[in-house]
């Protein structure tokens, strides 16, 4: 697999960088656990990150959290955007925002689905995609 050569900007620590060689795999990897990182940081919810590889081919992982309100919704999406944005990620398509029931933001190589707990509940990703690998982050 290529290598590729990035610079990973941490949030908490802005003047901070990280020079590394990475492949792609390990690339989308470091994305994935900083968007869990900024949902972490809103006090998202019941966080699951999925492994998807061996299971779809449209994409690599699900992140899956909870906010206690719309709001908390809005905002949890506000910082993995944001954030993803310093590191020169956006997302491809973003819907649900506006009634922040749940908020699906599409990275391609990954999706972060930001719920309500009521719509968690309903939608239940984790029973629909119980065969994926939960990763730990």
């Amino acid at each position: 697999m290529a290598k590729v050569v990035t610079k990973i900007r941490i949030p908490q620590e802005p003047e901070t960088v990280v020079e590394s060689s990475l492949t792609v795999d390990e690339q989308i990897f470091e994305q994935v656990k900083l968007a869990v990182h900024c949902a972490s940081e809103k006090k998202a919810e019941a966080i699951v990150v999925l492994k998807l590889v061996e299971l779809t081919e449209f994409t690599d992982f699900f992140v899956i959290c909870s906010g206690n309100s719309t709001r908390q919704v809005q905002a949890i999406a506000d910082e993995v955007i944001d954030q993803l944005k310093k590191v020169k990620v956006r997302p491809l398509h973003t819907e649900g925002y506006q009634s922040g029931e749940w908020v699906l933001i599409d990275y391609g190589a990954f999706v972060v689905h930001i719920f309500v707990d009521q719509a968690r509940k309903f939608y239940d990703l984790e029973r629909l995609w119980r065969d994926a690998e939960r990763v730990e982050i």
